[in-house]
């Protein structure tokens, strides 16, 4: 629930103070922090309740828990496939974004030197 900077309790703190009465600007400008910080702590807070539809913060971090082995199965699984790759003596696949590959695996279109067409012709 918010910035990881910031203590669970000192989140409490600041939604006992909004509980008790306190507008959000006044808590706001006294510990200097933002308003906007403020108000997501409140929304995180009623979602956490029950109030509000949304991810509670346990679903929350279980969501970014996965997505970070996910990636990280990803990543294990490009690594696995490159090594089958050079080990059946594939060449390397070229990743090109936007460029066309001639014959002699040259990139065709793009500028070679910082030479831009025909200025780049010399004379003698």
């Amino acid at each position: 629930m918010g910035r990881p900077g910031y203590l669970a309790e000192f989140r409490r703190k600041v939604l006992d103070l909004l509980a008790g009465g306190r507008s959000v600007a006044s808590i706001a400008y006294d510990l200097g922090i933002s308003d906007q910080t403020i108000y997501a702590w409140r929304r995180q807070d009623r979602i956490d309740r029950g109030e509000v539809p949304g991810l509670t913060t346990g679903e929350k971090a279980v969501l970014a828990a996965a997505k970070k082995r996910i990636a990280q199965l990803e990543t294990e699984l490009a690594v696995a496939q490159r090594a089958v790759e050079v080990l059946q003596g594939r060449p390397a696949q070229k990743e090109v974004r936007g460029d066309r590959i001639d014959r002699r695996g040259q990139s065709v279109g793009a500028c070679r030197g910082g030479s831009t067409g025909a200025a780049s012709t010399r004379r003698p």
